[in-house]
């Protein structure tokens, strides 16, 4: 399939370079073309605006950090005006249910379609081909875009005919991860004062507790000490957090976890660690614990 893609960051560019491998070709656009370069010489066309990565096939991706990015690009800087009459975009960036509504409005107003399609997993994770994707969008939007869904994730998490269920998931997905991260940084900072070692809690946590991978990640993160390694970082898990609170507020439906998950990300950010991975929410809990 033709498709353009705006935002190659290190999300965007795991998922244009799994684009196409999997035979697609993609126009992409980025505010520095000397960054694209990889993607190029992988096979990438550069799209000289985002007007023209937004006319480039029949579908456009957005992969931004954040609601202020995506409305930019969308309201201002040519999306919306360049996408062709019954063009999909495809937003698989996390935002919130507001903007998505604007945007899904405004694509409708111009016979236009929006597609919802956040990743569920780190850059690596979409590298290696075993990231998810939540979707959400009208039927036949999503048909045309199952192709592109398949080559990005190991599963696709349909919601049904709005773009603001996937939204939704995203955000509750990222709502419980954080929580999680923040209850695993606690976990950490309390074993410590008692003498554990963290590589010996943290194997209670993956090898007992909770065997899975999120665990495994974030405990190993916590352990290493390497918050530098980023997936996600901590100012971006901010915004999500909230988003989420945002979202509860709009549904009626009260996230107590979710204040402590933003307070310690708040703290983490005014310690200068805001690009740091949002992990790092176990050493902002170890310096309210006095270990750091």
């Amino acid at each position: 399939m033709k498709l353009g893609f705006i935002g190659t960051g290190r999300m965007g560019g795991a998922m244009v370079g799994r684009l196409l491998a999997a035979g697609h070709d993609v126009g992409i656009y980025n505010r520095t073309p000397a960054k694209a370069k990889p993607l190029t010489d992988a096979g990438a066309k550069l799209a000289a605006s985002i007007a023209d990565a937004a006319r480039y096939g029949d579908v456009v991706y957005s992969m931004l950090a954040d609601d202020a990015a995506l409305e930019d690009v969308v309201f201002r800087q040519g999306l919306l005006d360049a996408l062709p009459r019954g063009g999909i975009h495809v937003c698989a960036g996390t935002h919130g249910i507001p903007a998505i509504r604007r945007i899904k409005e405004a694509h409708a107003a111009k016979d236009q379609v929006l597609v919802a399609a956040p990743m569920m997993g780190r850059p690596e994770l979409v590298t290696a081909g075993t990231a998810g994707v939540f979707a959400s969008g009208p039927a036949d939007a999503m048909a045309k875009c199952k192709p592109l869904f398949d080559a990005l994730g190991r599963k696709t998490f349909a919601g049904g005919n709005d773009p603001e269920a996937a939204t939704a998931m995203k955000i509750a997905n990222n709502f419980v991860l954080g929580c999680a991260i923040e209850a695993m940084g606690e976990g950490f900072a309390l074993t410590r004062k008692y003498g554990v070692t963290t590589d010996v809690f943290y194997d209670v946590m993956t090898d007992g507790l909770f065997n899975c991978s999120a665990y495994k990640v974030y405990g190993k993160i916590m352990v290493d000490e390497s918050y530098a390694k980023v997936g996600q970082m901590a100012v971006l898990g901010l915004k999500d957090a909230n988003l989420a609170l945002e979202a509860g507020n709009i549904a009626a439906v009260p996230l107590p976890s979710g204040n402590v998950w933003r307070d310690r990300l708040i703290g983490a950010v005014a310690h200068g660690d805001g690009d740091k991975d949002w992990a790092v929410m176990a050493l902002e809990q170890a310096r309210a614990s006095g270990l750091a």
